[in-house]
């Protein structure tokens, strides 16, 4: 067989072949270096051997022992067959059984006399030790360690073996080794594992005689380390880099004479927190530069991002630019329009709001007068990335819950505008109101500068969470009276809009007839994704106004909806959301100065992991602490929510479990791209190569 490629298929290995090829294939290894990829899940320890004395019952051991005798006898009156192998040592025997099996095959190998090792569940049965299936190597005297060791455990698919893959790594570990690109020993940091790659890889398939089985099943062993730190360096250079290369564009200079900001800063309503003032402060001064801004926006639900961003906007507008304003879904778009359109007469500009529903003739002017410059701020959905949307001078670009968009799209994003001076990019800024715990930051949103809001604005006191189970739901209920008779409103959410056969969960559709009968007087709404925009559109209305009490609804409360005057969010069957969604909900309450309350309804049969989302919830109101609880029980794909989102794939990295060798892979990639930015010395040649082989694509890193 020629050379191994990083990309040549898994079929190619030694004693793999088409139909071993498919069964690896639905464990997402398809070439050599996923099959090096394709890491134990686990270790066993098969160093201790022991006699059929010192043999412990109900654990899986291993045990040496001679082939006495082999048999077949039929199980009892039943037709299936056994066949027995009696293994003796000088203590004792130990009866081997198998009942799927190929008797001349096993009659052969394991003949009388025959020295065995046995490995596996050892019980007691009919006065014997006993064992059910083991694995069994014959032994050699002088190849010990080949099968007294560490064996590693590999993750299975139905027709795949443990013997089988073992098998594979034996036939080509070193053949496999080959296609690993060795770095440079620059890239490992004085403090990571002094190792090359090819070794941890070696070690982690094959563990060396003297292992620490623990270190090894707790992948802190220096081989899984490394691997991990290899993971995160060239995710880290990429980053950096991606970074660097952006910090090189050019943008329209911003330097503006504020006057509009501080009229605008004049009509608020509230007196802007310190941390809005930094960011403001960043944002001004990423503008004057007159290179490209790439910033992410980073604050929990109510912080006030949107103001932050609406100011920030001014200093664009004053300076002749045109900006646009783009979010995931309509009512969060809506939203933004309303409460921004409200400035537009006292300041003297143009806003508009564009989303699928706009009519013809009235998208025909905005697009017209859009064109013409004459919109100075435009605010949509997914609505702005259609081809007949041209901005005459796009200088600002935000991008709210930026993690529901594409890389392409926000590229698209910036290329609508009509003058393009050269290589002139307008400035980005993302907005992102999930809570992001620093190492995920690290990966996700490397890139970019980050702003922070922290503080929630002056006057909104915390929310006061407490958790109901349904023999309460009269109490709840009675509370929830007390505050609507103050002439707040309260909000129900659901997690399903009809009743399902399958979960007994409670609906919208129903939930909203019952609350009607417990609330008579009051008005209850009913709003959800499968109603036409129109109608909800109507509802949110009446709700806004006051008009409606109640609002009962599925999660599409959960971004956008902004009533200072609910007071009470009630959360249905609370133990079905994740924590992070769980948050989001709550925070549509608590946008006044009123005391508030987010009731969590909970049913009786909870997971141990829902109990603890649950009262993590009522412990805290800080998005960032729990952001970090979420990260630890989801895990960084899930926890974003979206295959967009940018989360890189890890084969064996985990970023809550190895935030120390994050940072140290992070601060080696800097000192190496600060002495040179571009990899262009001979000595970087190999890390540039092996950086966008692995991450070229998924971060664009040839487009920036």
């Amino acid at each position: 067989m020629s050379e191994l490629q990083p990309n040549t298929p898994v079929q190619y290995l030694k004693g793999v072949g088409p139909h071993i090829a498919q069964l690896l294939n639905k464990k997402s290894v398809y070439t050599a270096w996923d099959m090096l990829f394709y890491l134990p899940v686990k270790y066993v320890d098969r160093r201790k051997i022991h006699n059929s004395h010192t043999l412990p019952i109900d654990k899986a051991q291993t045990y040496l022992g001679e082939v006495q005798k082999i048999s077949q006898h039929r199980l009892g009156r039943t037709k299936r067959k056994v066949l027995e192998i009696t293994l003796s040592d000088e203590s004792g025997q130990v009866k081997i059984s198998f009942f799927k099996f190929n008797e001349s095959y096993l009659r052969k190998k394991y003949a009388p006399g025959t020295k065995v090792l046995a490995f596996g569940d050892v019980k007691a049965y009919r006065g014997f030790k006993s064992m059910v299936h083991p694995e069994m190597d014959v032994w050699d005297e002088d190849h010990q360690d080949d099968v007294a060791k560490i064996v590693p455990f590999y993750s299975l698919t139905e027709g795949l073996y443990q013997r089988t893959i073992r098998r594979i790594f034996e036939k080509n570990l070193e053949d496999l080794l080959g296609v690993v690109v060795d770095d440079p020993l620059s890239v490992r940091d004085e403090g990571s594992v002094q190792i090359s790659l090819s070794d941890a890889f070696r070690n982690v398939h094959s563990p060396v005689a003297d292992s620490r089985i623990d270190e090894f099943n707790e992948q802190r062993s220096p081989y899984h380390q490394r691997i991990i730190y290899d993971e995160f360096f060239y995710l880290q250079l990429g980053l950096i880099s991606k970074r660097y290369k952006q910090s090189q564009k050019k943008a329209f200079e911003i330097k503006s004479s504020k006057t509009l900001y501080g009229k605008a800063l004049g009509l608020l309503p509230f007196k802007l927190t310190s941390h809005q003032e930094e960011a403001l402060q960043e944002i001004e001064n990423d503008f004057a530069t007159g290179v490209a801004m790439n910033r992410m926006l980073q604050g929990d639900v109510g912080s006030g991002k949107t103001i932050v961003a609406f100011l920030s906007s001014l200093m664009a507008i004053e300076s002749g630019y045109q900006v646009a304003l783009m979010a995931p879904t309509e009512i969060l778009a809506e939203q933004h329009f309303k409460n921004l359109f409200s400035y537009e007469e006292e300041l003297g500009i143009r806003i508009e709001l564009l989303k699928g529903s706009v009519k013809a003739a009235q998208r025909k002017r905005i697009l017209y007068d859009l064109e013409q410059g004459v919109v100075n701020l435009l605010i949509g959905t997914h609505a702005l990335l259609t081809e007949d949307v041209i901005f005459r001078d796009l200088g600002f670009v935000i991008i709210d819950e930026q993690h529901r968009f594409g890389v392409e799209q926000r590229a698209q994003l910036k290329n609508k505008t009509k003058y393009k001076q050269g290589d002139i990019s307008p400035h980005l800024l993302f907005m992102s109101a999930t809570p992001i715990p620093r190492s995920l930051s690290m990966c996700v949103y490397g890139d970019l500068q980050l702003s922070l809001i922290k503080e929630r604005p002056k006057g909104r006191k915390p929310i006061t969470t407490k958790v109901f189970r349904e023999k309460q739901r009269n109490k709840m209920y009675t509370l929830i009276q007390q505050e609507l008779q103050k002439g707040r409103q309260a909000y129900f959410v659901y997690p399903l809009v009809e009743e399902s056969e399958k979960l007994d969960l409670k609906n919208a559709t129903l939930m909203h007839q019952e609350l009607e009968k417990a609330f008579p007087d009051f008005k209850v709404g009913l709003v959800h994704g499968k109603m036409k925009a129109a109608d909800k559109e109507s509802v949110m209305t009446e709700y806004k106004a006051g008009e409606i009490s109640i609002l009962v609804a599925t999660t599409v409360v959960e971004v956008g909806v902004d009533v200072p005057n609910s007071t009470i969010m009630v959360i249905e069957h609370a133990e079905r959301f994740g924590l992070a969604q769980l948050h989001q909900l709550r925070g549509r309450v608590g946008r006044g100065s009123e005391q508030s309350f987010c009731f969590l309804m909970a049913s009786y049969a909870q997971s141990e992991e829902s109990r603890f989302r649950l009262k993590v919830m009522e412990d805290t109101n800080d998005g960032f602490v729990i952001a970090e609880e979420d990260l630890k029980l989801r895990g960084p794909g899930e926890f974003l929510g979206t295959k967009q989102s940018g989360v890189p794939d890890f084969r064996l990295a985990q970023l809550v479990k190895d935030g120390h060798l994050l940072k140290a892979a992070k601060k080696r990639a800097e000192i190496i791209l600060e002495q040179d930015p571009e990899l262009q010395d001979p000595k970087h040649q190999k890390l540039k190569a092996i950086m966008m082989e692995r991450w070229g694509k998924r971060l664009d890193l040839s487009l920036v």
